[in-house]
């Protein structure tokens, strides 16, 4: 295993801890005061790396800015059913249905004329059956917390096509600030108005806060920008896929979460649907881990 896959499997296990935090983060806090407070410190613990990368990139300012408010107000919408969401289900259910993003994106690809390959569908096909047998119940009812993450998991691959769009016009770092901000700005205005924030329960809250704010923003984008120079995308596709499977961890370890059997096949055949859609191959495509 080499440096940089080493960076990667480290990212994917920050990533999928991260859903752990995301529901510890709320037992003082609502899901849109912890949003707020989350990537206000996520904003402060990336403009560093904003001044040490992009310090020599040229940045208009106006391309900037729209990258910056597009991306973020669809990032503010995908945080927040996701954190709304995780309250009524497990960390294992969070992570596997929010991994389903990686498939949408190709659909959502159809719109701008690309072509989905074979083993995508093959991957869409596994997915759809574990999605069934993971979430819908007696007379095909869906859990609220499911559904939820069904429907942010819409806005992570829509997030993903704006940043593929503006990748390469903005400096990414400096795009990722500004998105950021949005999303502090308008999580804080939301929970102002809505709940009851107080500093006491920040202070409470302070290590999932600093573990989704810090680790798996700046440390987790810097390990994957590091780990992705040296492996191929869609090597560094499956291994970021693993988020699943630390969430699911992360729940049976810290929240003493137990899955049953038929959620254990379900998300095994999501888990498949994914490895099945990025396995490496000689033709070009549509990356999703950008």
């Amino acid at each position: 295993m080499s440096i940089s896959h080493l960076f990667l499997w480290i990212t994917a296990a920050i990533w999928g801890f991260a859903f752990v935090a995301q529901n510890i983060g709320m037992e003082e806090l609502g899901p849109y005061g912890f949003n707020a407070a989350r990537f206000t410190l996520a904003t402060l613990a990336m403009l560093p790396l904003a001044i040490i990368f992009d310090r020599k990139s040229t940045i208009d300012l106006a391309v900037s800015l729209k990258a910056g408010l597009s991306g973020g107000v669809i990032l503010f919408i995908g945080s927040t059913l996701q954190q709304v969401g995780i309250q009524y289900t497990s960390t294992a259910n969070a992570g596997f249905i929010t991994a389903i993003y990686m498939l949408i994106v190709p659909l959502m690809g159809l719109f701008l004329k690309h072509r989905i390959e074979r083993k995508v569908w093959f991957g869409i096909a596994f997915t759809v059956v574990g999605f069934y047998l993971l979430t819908v119940g007696p007379n095909l009812t869906v859990h609220k917390g499911d559904s939820l993450m069904l429907v942010g998991a819409f806005f992570w691959a829509s997030h993903v096509l704006v940043v593929n769009h503006f990748v390469n016009r903005v400096p990414v770092i400096t795009f990722s600030v500004i998105q950021l901000m949005v999303v502090a700005a308008l999580s804080w205005g939301v929970a102002l108005s809505i709940e009851e924030v107080s500093w006491s329960a920040i202070e409470v809250s302070w290590l999932p806060i600093a573990y989704t704010g810090i680790a798996s923003s700046a440390i987790a984008y810097s390990l994957q920008m590091l780990g992705q120079k040296g492996v191929s995308p869609s090597i560094a596709a499956l291994i970021l896929s693993t988020e699943a499977v630390f969430a699911a961890l992360g729940g049976w370890i810290f929240l003493s979460e137990e899955l049953t059997a038929r959620a254990i096949f379900a998300c095994t055949l999501i888990f498949a649907g994914m490895i099945i859609s990025q396995w490496p191959q000689s033709k070009k495509t549509l990356s999703v881990t950008a």
